[in-house]
């Protein structure tokens, strides 16, 4: 019988297996980290102190709003921080004349402290201070504790959504930065501008029915939806992202030391995807370190200063303490912090509060 011919592509022998890719050995850290809990502890203190900045303000409002008949107390320009329009306003009024205005300084230092920390140490403000992002990371964190609930919306209704920070941010940079010098320092000498922060207090106090269904809405949706207000609709977060990317602190992968178990990834709030990137450049990092915090590999993954030197998390705290505390303190040194009205005036004004609408 004739021998069948033998294709040429048959080889002999055992099929060959396709190449394994080596996994990569985990070297473990040598400490564990503490990032989160120094940065719980700082959270916790700044919500403390505008709870306490605000309880010190509603009773300085009543003591105007009863002629006088209760507790007077000091008014703490702390709380001038909630007034971020004014700080813009009063920013653009320093920049053009060169003088700090009269009423709401606070809020323009305030104001310079927060963008200065974010260009140094990457939007550090919403990650370890904020008292808004606080409240919203407790709630997604509380949603998916609790009720086993969170969500990511797809891909394009996320991108179209984050959008809406920066129209928020751009029409308010629009409308201060159109005005003219004289117009700031008669819109902040007017009846509206002397009291804003009255009026912000009122808003909470004499809430409508609109507003706390829209709050209510807000809670719910940052509940189910990791930080919404903050990765959506904040223009302040949006504002102090754009300073963020001049800053020289990143987060920065060590690919030779990853092993690309992807845990850096899920624990991102801000839905990066660190485990693909060598550094974070994106104004949505909030500098939070919870990426770092939960990478297993030494040296794989940490929070970097000037020419790739680690930036410990202790060093970034101290940093933004500093900042913080130097600022303020730097401002009242100079007289440049209380808003100086006589009582007669708040007197006249703070009893009239809800009769003053905005100007423009």
């Amino acid at each position: 019988m004739a021998s069948q011919p033998v294709d040429s592509d048959v080889r002999s022998g055992p099929a060959t297996a396709p190449p394994r890719i080596p996994r990569k050995r985990l070297v473990p850290r040598l400490a564990p980290d503490y990032s989160q809990k120094l940065r719980f502890s700082f959270q916790a203190a700044f919500v403390l102190l505008n709870v306490f900045l605000g309880i010190q303000f509603y009773l300085f409002v009543r003591y105007f709003e009863s002629g006088g008949h209760t507790l007077r107390v000091p008014r703490p320009a702390g709380v001038e921080g909630w007034l971020p329009i004014a700080g813009l306003m009063n920013l653009k009024y320093f920049v053009s004349t060169g003088t700090v205005p009269a009423i709401h300084p606070a809020a323009m230092v305030l104001l310079a402290a927060f963008l200065l920390m974010s260009i140094l140490f990457h939007k550090a403000f919403c990650g370890w201070l904020c008292p808004i992002g606080t409240l919203s990371e407790g709630l997604w964190k509380a949603g998916r504790r609790f009720l086993k609930f969170n969500r990511r919306l797809p891909r394009w209704a996320d991108t179209a959504l984050r959008s809406l920070k920066y129209i928020l941010l751009g029409f308010f940079a629009y409308a201060v930065l159109g005005m003219p010098a004289a117009a700031i320092r008669a819109f902040l000498e007017g009846p509206y501008g002397m009291i804003a922060d009255v009026k912000m207090l009122n808003f909470f106090r004499l809430m409508g029915s609109t507003a706390a269904i829209t709050l209510l809405a807000l809670v719910l949706l940052s509940i189910a939806i990791k930080n919404f207000w903050c990765r959506y609709l904040c223009p302040y977060g949006a504002l102090v992202g754009l300073g963020s990317l001049l800053s020289p602190a990143r987060i920065r992968r060590n690919p030779d030391r990853c092993i690309d178990c992807a845990k850096c990834a899920v624990a991102c709030p801000s839905l990066l995807p660190v485990d693909k990137k060598i550094t974070i450049r994106s104004a949505e990092c909030t500098a939070c370190l919870e990426c770092v915090a939960v990478c297993p590999a030494q040296d794989a993954l940490a929070m970097s200063g000037p020419r790739t030197g680690i930036l410990p998390a202790w060093a970034l705290a101290a940093g933004v303490a500093a900042i913080f505390l130097g600022i303020v303190l730097a401002a009242k040194l100079t007289g440049h912090w209380q808003t100086i009205l006589s009582d007669q005036v708040f007197f006249e004004l703070i009893p009239r509060a809800q009769d003053f609408t905005h100007p423009y």
